[in-house]
């Protein structure tokens, strides 16, 4: 009996060498199950400001009558991405193109307005 009580149990526990750090710690027993901490709420995902121009300077509406007629899909929220001006002001300089002849009218939608180049306009300039 003795001899298979002694096979059952188990070996003694090995003790852990302390670490080469140099400093020898007392291990501290792990805590069991504290109060979890609670979850903090995100601010949200920032955008960074746009920082657009109100009114045309003579170099961006030099750039709206040079390079916009040029676009093969013209937007106001292209010209106003392209050439930081606002929406608005976009709007507006495209207007004057098309009354100009410089684009054309494709679709007129609700706040979505759709123009492309003028390819009777890119010929005579040739």
């Amino acid at each position: 009996y003795n001899e298979y009580k002694s096979y059952l149990s188990m070996p003694p526990k090995k003790q852990e060498k302390p670490s080469k750090g140099g400093k020898d710690k007392a291990m501290k027993p792990k805590s069991g199950g504290g109060k979890a901490k609670k979850k903090k709420w995100s601010k949200g995902k920032t955008r960074d400001k746009l920082n657009n121009a109100p009114l045309f300077d003579k170099s961006t509406y030099a750039k709206l009558y040079d390079e916009v007629p040029k676009y093969k899909l013209i937007t106001p929220s292209i010209v106003s991405e392209r050439l930081k001006v606002r929406g608005s002001l976009a709007r507006f300089g495209l207007e004057e193109l098309q009354k100009k002849g410089l684009i054309k009218l494709i679709d007129k939608h609700g706040s979505q307005v759709i123009y492309t180049r003028n390819a009777n306009a890119e010929d005579s300039a040739e």
